[in-house]
């Protein structure tokens, strides 16, 4: 499972150090793509290959199901991080998310969710109020 905030930097190859407790869940592999609210996704190799075969389950008749497939697939790269636990952003993912040198790198479970600092910042500022305030089980039974 993936947790806390991490603040790495690109270099100026467009590669990304992952945080040090992510790196073994990782070194195997990985797939990095769009992700919502204008982060990346990344997930372990294992993680991905579950979810692309559960998008196999998806109606093809459903266009909200393939518009989501397509977007999500279409920016997924395969990547194997470095002796040093670096992977590249591709340039597209990179203009996707804003990324430009600052970077937030947050744990979200069973993926990694890789943020431009200012919006993740802006995102927090937006949500955590809700987040305080929430007064109904978002996920029932869970609390």
């Amino acid at each position: 499972m993936f947790l806390g905030t991490h603040t790495p930097r690109l270099d100026d190859k467009g590669r990304l150090f992952l945080p040090a407790k992510f790196r073994e869940k990782l070194a195997g592999g990985l797939v990095m793509t769009r992700g919502q609210e204008r982060c990346l996704y990344v997930f372990p190799m294992d993680e991905f290959v579950r979810i692309t075969e559960r998008f196999q389950e998806a109606p093809t008749s459903s266009k909200a199901a393939r518009d989501y497939m397509r977007v999500f697939l279409s920016g997924a790269s395969d990547e194997i991080p470095d002796k040093q636990g670096r992977v590249t952003v591709p340039a597209t993912l990179r203009q996707y998310a804003g990324l430009d040198r600052d970077c937030t790198v947050i744990g979200a479970g069973s993926r990694v969710e890789v943020w431009d600092s200012t919006a993740w910042a802006g995102y927090l500022d937006s949500t955590e109020q809700a987040f305080s305030d929430q007064t109904e089980e978002v996920i029932p039974g869970l609390m």
